[in-house]
């Protein structure tokens, strides 16, 4: 079914279709979770909307204790892949060349890093390619609440809208993505939808980076969801422990026994004149007070488990966040910590490199267009942030290539300081000749 099929099956044929498309349930559904997603990042959690409580007669103002645990998470999730810029590798100089100077001009690793940040944290990202006024490939994130693309019954990509409300004027602006095409529309002037542009599209459709979803193939699903539960048990505890601290920190006076008795001429009484209070009892009576007992171990033992389960849901390593000591650890210790770190960095590397393949045959399209022509193949690698000591690499690398048993390819792209091999071997090839 393409986009002329699908617009006639079930809009009949409307020229507006789009208005009643952002409006469909499975859209209206995903970018509520989105805005529900960005409130939670700030600090909106559900332990906010506890209600106040009644002690002794008065209003007990409870404790709402926030734990942003999630920032750091998702922080240390898109640094530990691309903390270090994106390789690209190509199978002939004059490709790689041509993407390493785009990338360097449209400032391409910086983008990386927001898709990466976008995708962490909502699921997905839409990035669209175009030329700008100086015919130089650039490329834009489309926000992900304002995104809206279109699927054949099949799950075929047909179409992408990019749909938004100011809130202080009340106009609702829509951008339409077909394969060829590009229109905008809005209903500035109240008097319905007017058209207000129509552009050919040379890049095609926005690039859509996603991860998976088990109930919906056509849209990702935010790993903070996975974390929401955990967290909020853990803000629910602190904040109930620290009120039953505050509530039970006044003692009840309890007195065991009797009183001295005081006799009518004033026997027994303690002299006016003595300064501060003074209480008597008879001899073998007591006085105290008594307060409850706190089982701060219950809280830690709880607290902990949370916070650990809330570390291998989201494959963090607890030395991240402080929350083991490393002291006198080998370097495959360290590297053991930083395992399921590793596996989660590849799974995302496999939904960037998805798009990235989509992004780079696009800008293949667009070089023909400016008359450039590139016929080798390009692909990426990524270097994860892990641990290591640099000075026996180094060391291991000098060895190897004393004894013949590295190529100088090899040692440098193993090499920790070295991101890009082949410009390295540029930069000492000059050097080489001009000695």
């Amino acid at each position: 079914m393409n986009l002329q099929e699908y617009i006639r099956v079930y809009y009949d044929s409307a020229s507006e279709w789009f208005v009643d498309e952002v409006e469909k349930y499975n859209h209206r559904k995903r970018i509520d979770n989105i805005f529900n997603i960005k409130a939670y990042l700030n600090g909106k959690h559900a332990i906010k909307s506890r209600p106040d409580e009644t002690y002794n007669g008065r209003t007990f103002k409870t404790r709402k204790i926030v734990l942003q645990y999630v920032k750091p998470i998702l922080s240390f999730e898109t640094s530990f892949l691309l903390n270090r810029p994106v390789t690209l590798t190509a199978t002939d100089k004059d490709t790689l060349k041509t993407f390493k100077d785009m990338y360097s001009k449209s400032k391409y690793n910086d983008l990386d890093f927001k898709i990466l940040d976008k995708l962490v944290k909502y699921g997905q990202v839409f990035e669209y390619i175009y030329l700008d006024d100086n015919k130089q490939i650039r490329s834009k994130l489309i926000n992900v609440e304002d995104s809206y693309p279109v699927f054949s019954d099949s799950g075929d990509y047909i179409a992408f809208i990019e749909h938004y409300t100011i809130a202080t004027s009340g106009i609702s602006y829509y951008k339409v993505f077909t394969p060829n095409m590009v229109a905008t529309y809005d209903n500035y002037g109240g008097d319905g939808l007017r058209k207000t542009g129509e552009y050919i599209n040379l890049s095609g459709l926005p690039i859509m980076y996603k991860t998976d979803n088990e109930e919906d193939s056509t849209q990702g699903r935010s790993d903070i969801e996975d974390y929401i539960d955990i967290l909020d048990n853990m803000e629910d505890l602190i904040s109930k422990y620290m009120d039953s601290f505050y509530k039970f920190l006044n003692p009840i006076p309890t007195v065991t026994g009797t009183k001295l008795n005081i006799g009518k001429n004033g026997e027994g009484a303690v002299n006016p004149a003595t300064v501060g209070h003074v209480l008597q009892l008879d001899d073998g009576s007591s006085f105290d007070l008594v307060t409850n007992k706190m089982d701060y171990q219950s809280l830690k033992e709880l607290y902990g488990m949370l916070k650990q389960s809330l570390l291998d849901v989201s494959m963090t390593p607890a030395v991240s966040l402080n929350n083991t000591d490393i002291s006198n650890l080998s370097e495959v210790s360290i590297k053991l910590l930083f395992s399921l770190a590793q596996i989660k960095g590849s799974i995302n590397s496999k939904y960037m490199k998805e798009g990235f393949n989509n992004r780079w045959e696009k800008m293949k399209r667009l070089m023909q267009l400016k008359g450039v022509t590139v016929s080798g193949n390009i692909d990426c690698n990524f270097e994860m942030n892990v641990p290591q000591n640099e000075k026996e690499i180094i060391e291991n690398l000098k060895e190897l290539r004393e004894m013949n048993a590295i190529s100088l390819d090899s040692l440098l792209s193993q090499t920790p300081y070295i991101y890009d091999v082949e410009g390295e071997k540029e930069r000492i090839q000059g050097e080489q000749k001009a000695v």
